[in-house]
């Protein structure tokens, strides 16, 4: 299913599941973590307002760049503001990634396996079976207060539009 038109390095792409909008309720998800132990959305992040930084590869440089500024971020946010990078890359490899970039404030999670996240919240390609690039949202009871979906995967998101969501929240 095509929920609006996305394109991937100018190509049309089909994302599978149904995109998520403001005010719906956040599902839960499992991932898994760099040590191959399950990440489990609502149990990691209860009581916190969610950021959810949505990449298809974080060895690309838009993918980079995207997880390196929420991680930075991080440290000007609340200790409520919970982020987490999610891509379908291996654990390892974002282990490695995470270790080489010192990525140490956010939590970097894997999709690969299940693509749980990415059909739960339509953020699936399904030509390329890795996630499309976005970021989510969500308040402390699991209401989805932002969402985007990047037209063009491999532009940037909106940073200082998150940001400025994030912190009407805190």
């Amino acid at each position: 299913m095509t929920n609006k038109n996305i394109t991937f390095g100018g190509k049309p792409v089909t994302l599978k599941g149904t995109q998520v909008k403001i005010g719906d309720k956040a599902e839960n998800f499992k991932a898994l973590k760099q040590d191959l132990s399950e990440f489990d959305f609502y149990n990691e992040t209860e009581g916190k307002i969610k950021v959810i930084s949505v990449v298809p590869s974080i060895d690309t440089g838009v993918c980079s760049l995207q997880t390196q500024r929420f991680n930075e971020e991080s440290t000007k946010l609340s200790d409520d503001v919970f982020i987490v990078t999610i891509s379908v890359d291996l654990p390892f490899a974002q282990k490695r990634f995470c270790g080489a970039e010192g990525i140490e404030n956010i939590k970097v999670v894997s999709d690969h396996k299940d693509l749980d996240f990415g059909d739960k919240y339509g953020f699936t390609i399904e030509e390329f079976r890795l996630l499309s690039r976005g970021v989510l949202v969500i308040n402390k009871d699991n209401k989805i207060e932002y969402v985007e979906y990047l037209d063009e995967v491999t532009n940037h998101p909106n940073y200082d539009k998150a940001l400025e969501e994030i912190k009407k929240l805190i």
